[in-house]
C-alpha cells in the first residue's frame, strides 16, 4: 500500500467513524493520522468535517434523526479532541470569529448546531446565542467580541421576516461585519434582498462562504486605504 493509499484510507476511516457515530473509532483513527505523519487539518477537513456534511444530508434526507445526529457530532468532537492541538496556527484561513444564534421567535436549532460544528471543526471561535434569539442580542454580540461574521438562521417564513431589521441594526453599528442566513424558507435571492452578505444552503458551505467573504472584506479595506 502506498502512503496515498494509506491516507486515503486513514481519512475514510475518519470519515466512516462520523457518519457511523463510533466514538472510539474516531480517536483510534485520528491517532494512526498523527503517527503516520498526515497533516492534523486535512484529517479534520477532509475525514471529521467531510463525514459530518454527509451526516448533515442524511438529516435532511429524513434518514438520520436528532439522537444519530448528537451521537455523530460526539464522534466528530472526540476526533477533535486528539487533533486539534495539532493544527498549525496558519493553516487556519482566517482564525476568526463569528456568533450564531436562531432569530426570535424560533426554537428550531438544528441546522445552526450543524453549523456550528462545522465552524467549530474548521477552527474558528463561535459564540453560540442559541435559539429564539431577541434582534438586539446578535447587535450587543457582536460588539462584545468584535466577531467578523454574524450568522442568523430561521426555519420559519413567519420568522424569517425579521431578519432584514437585524441585519439593519448590526451594520448600522459596524458596516464591515459580514452577515450571513441561513435556513430552509431562505435562498441567495431572499438573502440579498435581505442586505445578508452570504447564505449558505448547508453547514459545510456556511464555512467555505464565511471564509471566502471575510477574506474578500479584508482585500476591500486594503484597497480602500
Amino acid at each position: 500500500m502506498t502512503s496515498e493509499e494509506r491516507t486515503r484510507e486513514i481519512l475514510k476511516g475518519l470519515y466512516d467513524a462520523v457518519v457511523e457515530y463510533d466514538e472510539e473509532a474516531a480517536v483510534k483513527w485520528s491517532k494512526k493520522a498523527l503517527e503516520e505523519g498526515i497533516d492534523a487539518y486535512t484529517a479534520i477537513t477532509q475525514g471529521l468535517a467531510a463525514g459530518m456534511e454527509k451526516v448533515g444530508e442524511l438529516y435532511a434526507n429524513y434518514e438520520y434523526f436528532v439522537p444519530e445526529l448528537l451521537s455523530c457530532a460526539d464522534a466528530l468532537y472526540a476526533g477533535l479532541e486528539v487533533l486539534r492541538p495539532h493544527v498549525k496556527v496558519k493553516q487556519v484561513e482566517t482564525k476568526a470569529k463569528i456568533v450564531l444564534g436562531v432569530i426570535e421567535g424560533d426554537i428550531h436549532d438544528i441546522g445552526k448546531n450543524l453549523v456550528k460544528i462545522m465552524f467549530d471543526a474548521a477552527g474558528w471561535v463561535v459564540y453560540d446565542l442559541g435559539k429564539d434569539v431577541k434582534l438586539e442580542k446578535f447587535v450587543e454580540e457582536q460588539q462584545r467580541t468584535s466577531a467578523e461574521v454574524v450568522g442568523i438562521s430561521s426555519l420559519m417564513s413567519t420568522t424569517m421576516l425579521a431578519m432584514p431589521k437585524v441585519i439593519k441594526m448590526i451594520k448600522k453599528q459596524n458596516p464591515n461585519v459580514v452577515v450571513m442566513v441561513g435556513g430552509a424558507p431562505l435562498n441567495l435571492e431572499i438573502a440579498k434582498q435581505y442586505g445578508a452578505d452570504g447564505y449558505a444552503k448547508n453547514a459545510g458551505e456556511a464555512v467555505k462562504e464565511a471564509v471566502r467573504l471575510v477574506n474578500m472584506k479584508k482585500k476591500d479595506s486594503v484597497h480602500a486605504k
